[in-house]
């Protein structure tokens, strides 16, 4: 099985119900997250697929999504009483 990512995926959309839309895209694929930013991890094949999915669901004129993989050799910083990301032992998509 390859190897996950740990990716940050965010999105700007100014349709409201394509917003719904894409934040139910983008939460099947969440370790965690919060308003339009979520923290995945990620193959390359779910990458491809998220953006495949995400990528039909907005106006390319006015919407944006931005997935940036972070350096799997920095270590994760979380501020306060934040958790560290972490990739579950199995996922799930039903």
């Amino acid at each position: 099985m390859p190897e996950r990512s740990l990716y940050i995926v965010a999105y700007d959309v100014s349709d409201p119900r394509r917003q719904d839309h894409v934040r139910g895209i983008v939460r099947r694929y969440a370790a965690g997250g919060q308003k339009s930013v979520y923290e995945c991890f990620l193959t390359p094949w779910e990458r491809d697929a998220l953006l495949r999915r995400a990528g039909a669901a907005i106006d390319h004129r006015t919407d944006r999504i931005f997935v940036l993989r972070l350096d799997p050799r920095s270590p994760v910083h979380t501020l306060g009483i934040a958790v560290p990301p972490s990739d579950a032992p199995y996922f799930y998509a039903g």
